[in-house]
Formats: C-alpha cells, sequence, structure tokens
C-alpha cells in the first residue's frame, strides 16, 4: 500500500465543516457481479466505528442485468437505483442517498484500496480538510491501464493544469474523500465520465477547497471494462475546456 507522505502540499483555504459523525462509501455499478463483493468485504468498517464513525455503504446500481445488486444487497450494503446510465448520474443518485458528514468512493471493480479509507477520513479530519483525492499513478499494477488510457489521461491532467492552475498529478481519478457541505456549492452539470474531472474543478478551483492529492496503489480491474478508450477521453477534454469557459 502506498504510504500517506507528510510532505503532501497543502492547498486552499478554511474547511467548510468541522463537524463529523459518519461516513457513507458511495460505489456505482454497472454489470460489477464479479467484483462488487470483494469491494465491499475490503472495506474497514470497523475500523471506521472504532475511530468513532457510523458508516453507510451505498452502491448505485446502474442498470445492472446481472446479479450486481444482489450481491450488494447481501454484502451489507444499501442499494438505490439510476436506471439513467452515466458515471455521473450514478454518482449523484448516491450522494442524494448519502446520509454522512463525510462521503467517500470507489470503483466497484476492485481497482481502488478501499482499506485507506479509514486512514483518509482520519487525514480530512485532523488536518481540517475539505477535499482528499487520490494519485493512481503513484503505484499502478503493469495491468491497471493500458497504454492508450495513460497517453489520454497525461494529456488531460495537462490540459487540467493548464486551464484551471491546479497541481493535480490525476484528474481522472475515481477515489475522493470529501465533506458533504461540500455538494451545496457544486454546480455538477455532468452525468458521464466527465464527472470525475468536474467533481475536483468544483471543488478546488471554483470553491477553493483546502485539498491534498494522496498517492495510492491502483490494481488491475475485476470484470468487464466499461470505459470507451479514446471517445471517453476526448469527451472528457472537450468538457474541460467548454467547463473554464461556462460554468
Amino acid at each position: 500500500m502506498a504510504a500517506l507522505s507528510k510532505g503532501d502540499q497543502l492547498w486552499g483555504s478554511s474547511p467548510i465543516s468541522q463537524s463529523i459523525k459518519s461516513v457513507s462509501i458511495v460505489i456505482p455499478a454497472l454489470n460489477e457481479e464479479d467484483g462488487i463483493g470483494g469491494v465491499i468485504e475490503g472495506i474497514p468498517s470497523k475500523q471506521l466505528e472504532s475511530l468513532g464513525f457510523d458508516v453507510q455503504i451505498i452502491v448505485v446500481d446502474n442498470g445492472s442485468t446481472d446479479n450486481t445488486a444482489q450481491i450488494a444487497r447481501d454484502a451489507g450494503a444499501d442499494v438505490v437505483y439510476q436506471p439513467t446510465r452515466g458515471y455521473g448520474n450514478a454518482y449523484k443518485c448516491g450522494f442524494a442517498s448519502a446520509k454522512g458528514d463525510i462521503i467517500a468512493t470507489a470503483d466497484a471493480d476492485q481497482t481502488y484500496p478501499v482499506e485507506m479509507i479509514p486512514a483518509l477520513v482520519k487525514m480530512l479530519e485532523e488536518e481540517k480538510l475539505d477535499f482528499i483525492t487520490t494519485n493512481r499513478f503513484a503505484n499502478m499494477s503493469s495491468g491497471a491501464m493500458s497504454k492508450r488510457n495513460k497517453i489520454g489521461n497525461t494529456i488531460l491532467n495537462i490540459t487540467c493544469r493548464l486551464l484551471y492552475g491546479i497541481s493535480l498529478i490525476d484528474s481522472q481519478s475515481g477515489m475522493w474523500v470529501f465533506r458533504k457541505p461540500m455538494l451545496e456549492r457544486m454546480l455538477l452539470r455532468s452525468g458521464q465520465m466527465p464527472f470525475s474531472e468536474e467533481l475536483k474543478i468544483e471543488s478546488i478551483y471554483y470553491n477553493k477547497a483546502l485539498w491534498k492529492e494522496i498517492p495510492i496503489d491502483y490494481k488491475d480491474r475485476v470484470g468487464e471494462i466499461k470505459l470507451r478508450g479514446w471517445k471517453d477521453g476526448f469527451h472528457n477534454f472537450i468538457y474541460m475546456i467548454k467547463k473554464r469557459i461556462v460554468r
């Protein structure tokens, strides 16, 4: 597991809220029956509870045609349904159902280290941060991302830095921990893949959040790949430019 570095640079202004009693972990899922059970089982709920947090695990079934929802429910998650497919649509539905003071996220394919959630939540609280995002490139498994996708991500990361002046290493990471009141100040318009970059841009650039980017281990996915390669990458690129012109 990648270590949390004490030297990670701190950005932004003051935290939005310091009252933390519960954590909601939101996981979007579309036909992820092979991976979702392992993700839920890997969440260290007992550790979070020992830190004083109630834990809610939400799986957003984004129109699955397999046993994703049943497996998630059997593993102890709350399952909510968003039949309108799309990465952003799923997250918006999950956020609307979140009861926690803090929201944490992960994918349903076992790529993200959910075992780090307690450490990230503790960091958010102790350092009075608003938003934590993660850097997949710090320690990425050799098969976790294709060369094509690495090139696409590099282009998007450079574009984000040039347009917004945000020193993100990974603008497309899908593992975040943030304070729920942040959502009240965000204009999250995308229902698709650009939602990931939009959440970061809204938090850091438009709302001046106090934030950190933390290195993580990023593993090979379990199950079928859903990303549409260059098509999704180009959509994200155009959306990032449009977002800079018209919020």
